[in-house]
This record gives structure tokens, sequence and C-alpha cells, in this order.
């Protein structure tokens, strides 16, 4: 199933193949570029050659195959990378400026130059998931304006290389196409990366906008509709909301991560991971030097009651994570053992989850895993097969009730084996030294009052986070009547 098959938000838009899309960017006099591409990535400047006329739209085309030359051209790459995001800009920076260098504009003055680059490594039979790769286009939408720049990451899941190579090729032309003729509507272009390419063969898991042209554009919304749009199950944006990609953040590292709605953040979250990183960092296999902390929020804790992802909330939670200097997770595992997995994937170091004891209670609910034919086992072992270890933190629902922890916690009969076993393997570990005096904080009942107008959840939040959602009216935030109408208070009798 392609993803324009999933998704699909233009029922009636009508899908060209990748010859078309070529042939109409040869057919334009005014689209003048080079293209260079490195590794299994040799395959877009192909469907402009094949479509005719494509002297009106290549100045060059190279391979720089071969390291060595590879490294002369462009410059050698910290660790001699050569499927790096880095190596990708510094090929579309150095191909531009020849550009710029060799053709005299007097001698183009309607043209709107361009350079495409990609580097990509193949998978293979022995690694089917391990092929990934960079593919960017620095171009212009009129000859007298500055240049934007589109950078996507690309994980290749099929093993076949000359489907992979066929699908690279075509995405790079949906890519470049895109570009030029549909880079007013964001919405349009992130749609059309898909036509005529499989889901199960390439993955989009970053993309980034920048330039002039895409001045309006918060790349955390295009993050979060990679996830919701099912072009990826993760994505990841660092505190100055610029979009990451995750090996670049998670490679061999120690991973500490908290899960949350942070609708909005409180100090029960605070308190939560402070206590869980100073108990994560005392661990003998644990580099505090190479830690990467993410607090993940899932697309089920974005969507509103109807359903449907409210970006605006989103929007909301991004700006507290970023300005408390937060790398923030969007994810679509709404399992623990999911989320795991994908952790796995570039570390084996040791990993930390931080949950509320609630959390844990429905981690050893068995109607979540159903669907495994190893149902909960198969669960818990991949969750416990890796280097994990789980902090679990208190919860008092009300004034009156003990506080409930590892010790306490409601179990299964039939689950207690399992749940003593990981006990007593220190699996599974209590935050024990919590802020009594905060445990009585909960988000939903914070954010009602946030948005009743209510008085006194300003105490509920860290520093500085009550004057961010009052100044930027945040979460639907209303003033208390005195303030929003100091006419109407009420005025005391003497």
């Amino acid at each position: 199933m392609q993803a324009e098959e999933m998704s699909n938000p233009e029922q009636h838009r009508v899908q060209l193949s990748a010859n078309q899309k070529a042939k109409r960017i040869n057919q334009d006099p005014d689209i003048y570029g080079t293209f260079a591409e490195i590794g299994v990535g040799q395959e877009t400047v192909r469907h402009f050659f094949r479509a005719g006329g494509a002297s009106q739209t290549i100045a060059k085309a190279m391979s720089a195959y071969d390291k060595d030359f590879s490294n002369a051209i462009y410059g050698a790459e910290p660790g001699n990378r050569f499927v790096c995001e880095s190596r990708l800009r510094n090929m579309i920076r150095h191909e531009y400026s020849l550009i710029v260098e060799r053709l005299d504009r007097a001698d183009h003055p309607t043209q709107r130059f361009f350079s495409f680059a990609n580097t990509v490594a193949s998978s293979s039979y022995e690694r089917p998931h391990s092929g990934h790769g960079w593919i960017g286009v620095r171009f212009q939408t009129a000859p007298d304006k500055p240049t934007n720049d589109v950078i996507i990451h690309i994980r290749l899941h099929d093993p076949d290389i000359n489907l992979q190579q066929e699908s690279i090729g075509v995405l790079g032309v949906n890519l470049l196409h895109a570009c030029f003729f549909l880079y007013e509507d964001q919405d349009a272009m992130l749609t059309s990366l898909y036509d005529n390419v499989s889901r199960h063969v390439v993955e989009i898991d970053m993309i980034q906008m920048n330039g002039p042209d895409f001045s309006h554009v918060d790349n955390r919304l295009l993050s979060l509709q990679l996830v919701k749009r099912g072009y990826t199950d993760a994505v990841i944006f660092g505190p100055d909301g610029q979009n990451l990609q995750a090996s670049e953040v998670l490679y061999k590292k120690n991973i500490l991560a908290i899960r949350g709605s942070f609708r909005p953040v409180t100090k029960v979250n605070i308190d939560m991971i402070m206590n869980g990183y100073n108990m994560f960092i005392k661990e003998q296999r644990v580099d505090r030097r190479n830690l990467q902390v993410l607090f993940e929020i899932t697309l089920n804790n974005l969507q509103a009651d109807s359903g449907a992802v409210d970006e605006k909330d989103f929007i909301d939670r991004a700006d507290i994570l970023c300005s408390l200097g937060q790398t923030v997770l969007i994810s679509n595992y709404q399992e623990y053992y999911k989320l795991v997995e994908y952790f796995s994937r570039f570390t084996k170091a040791r990993m930390g989850v931080i949950m509320g004891v609630n959390n844990l209670i429905e981690v050893f609910n068995e109607k979540y895993y159903r669907h495994l034919n190893g149902g909960m086992l198969e669960a818990f072992g991949i969750l416990f097969t890796r280097d994990l270890k789980i902090y679990v933190y208190p919860s008092k629902p009300t004034v009156e009730a003990p506080v409930m922890d590892l010790g306490n916690m409601p179990v299964h009969p039939r689950l207690r084996p399992l749940y003593d076993y990981l006990l007593s393997n220190k699996r599974m570990v209590d935050i024990e030294t919590y802020d009594p005096t905060v445990l009585h904080i909960f988000s939903v009942a914070v954010l009602k009052m946030i948005r009743e107008g209510k008085a006194g959840w300003e105490s509920m939040v860290p520093p500085y986070v009550d004057n961010m959602i009052k100044d930027n009216s945040l979460f639907g935030y209303k003033p208390p009547v005195s303030e929003a109408n100091p006419g109407k208070a009420k005025v005391s009798k003497v």
C-alpha cells in the first residue's frame, strides 16, 4: 500500500508519473541546475535524460562515487562519513556556488537555479533495514530571490537493490518537482513525495524546509505530519525547534525517555525527570557525557476528542518543552515495547524509561498484547532482553489515599511471578526521592483550570511556564474574571 493510499489528504488530486514530472521540469526554460549523486542514489538524473529535453534543465550531472574523489570535492566529514546530513549540505552548497560562479546572470536573466544532491547507502539481504540516505535541493523561486533548502532523510526497507534504486530515483524527481511547482503549499509538497513510491520500500523520517519562501513554516509541524500521515513512526526535534534525524541524535547513546501528554508541563513532570535522571546517571553502564534525554508525546496523546490531531495544541506543548531546553520525540508507539524496539535500532547502551505507577499498571494489562503471537511474553521479551531499566514514579490520587508504588501496586495473580522476577532483578525500581508536595498535581486538572479562568494553577507548573501560557494564550488560556474585566470585579462593602 502506498502512502498516498494510507493518508490521501487530496482525494481528487491528479498524480503525475515520474516521467511526466521530469518532462514538465525539462520543458520549463527557466529551471536550470545541477545534479550530484553518491552511492545507490545515482538514479534521479536519468529520469530527466529519459524524459527528453534535458539540456534545458541540466547544467551538470555527476557522481562523486569514489570516496577520495568525493572528499577532494566536498571536504572530509568527521569520522570520514559519506552518508550524513553534513555531506549532503556541503554538496548542495558547493554545487550551487559553482552555478553562481560559472554562469553569468546577464546570460540567464529569467532562470531559477537549483542544485540537487543525494548520498545514499543501500540495504542488503543480510541487513534489510540498514539502508538510508539524505536527499536535498537548494533552489530559487525567482531569479532575483535568495535560495531555499529542502532536505529529507530516508530509510530503506526492501533488500532488493533494483527496487531501492528505482524508488530513490522517483522520490528525487518528486522532491525537485514539489520544490518548483508546489512550494507555496507544504501540505501538497508532502503528499506528492510519495507519488509512485511505496512506504514499505522508503520511509521518510525527517524533513526540513528553510529559506525565505518557507519563513512561515514551522518545521515541527512538518515532523508531526510525517507521523500523522504514516510516512514514519517517530520524529525528533531539538530545543531550537529544528527537526533532527534519529540516528544522528541516538546513535550508540544512553537514552532516557519520559512519556506524557505535557498538557501543560507540570511540577510533577519536572520532579519525575530530575529524580529519574539522577538515578540513571549513577548506573554503571551509563555515561552522562553520552546521554540523550527525550520527552516523548504519542500521536494518541495529541488527538482531540474528535480523533483529529490538534496542531495548535501540539505547538503549545512543543513551545514550552523547547523553552525548557528539551528534545522532543513524537511517536506512533502506543505500547512501550515498540518504543524500546525503536531505540534499539540505534543503540545497545543502557536505556531508561521513566513512567508513573499508573502507566506501569497498564503495561501489565494483557489486552494490549493480544495481537502478538507470543502475547504479553513476546512484548516483555522485547522490553527486557534489551538493557532497559524502568524508573517508577509513585501516585497519590487523593489526600486520603496512600502513596502507591511498586510495593503495593495491584498486579493480577497470574502475572505476579513475572512482576516479582523483574522486581528482584531490579529491572524496575521506585523513584524514592520524589517531592511529596506535588503528587496531587495532574495535567488534566491544571488544563481545566487554565481554560476555565480559575486561579491557582500557576503554582502547579514550573517557573516561567505560567508566564509563557499567559503571554501567548496557550492551551486556551482565559484570565480570571478579575483580570479580564477589572471593572466588573466585586467591590467589598465597608
